[in-house]
């Protein structure tokens, strides 16, 4: 399967990952009704994924499909950027910073945790 993938275009890889990735993150949006705990949740679980896609160092074809295009559609800085920045913007300064640095850490920890079971 992977020799079939690899005679794909690169782009045509990174698309295929990419709905993928984006029916995925919509699935987690209905199951958590949206919002910072979505957003939340996509990009930890994004981040224990892209951690030990990268470490497992899979063939470049993998990489196209499942990193830069699942995981990349899947996952979110926009939307983790807006909601930092209207909180800041609307006061709630707290909130902001703990957007702002819970999912920084949450996303660190899941790079280490997808890392750490590849390793295991």
């Amino acid at each position: 399967m992977i020799d079939a993938l690899a005679r794909l275009p690169v782009p045509i890889l990174v698309g295929l990952g990419g709905a993928a990735g984006a029916l995925a993150r919509y699935a987690v949006d209905v199951a958590l009704d949206g919002g910072r705990p979505s957003m939340f949740a996509v990009n930890a679980l994004g981040s224990v994924v892209l951690g030990g896609l990268v470490a497992s160092g899979p063939p470049e074809a993998v990489l196209a499909i499942a990193g830069t295009g699942f995981c990349g559609a899947f996952t979110t800085f926009s939307s983790f950027a807006v909601n930092v920045a209207e909180a800041a913007s609307d006061g709630r300064v707290r909130l902001a910073i703990v957007d702002a640095l819970g999912t920084l850490v949450a996303a660190l920890l899941g790079v280490g945790i997808g890392t750490a079971i590849v390793a295991w």
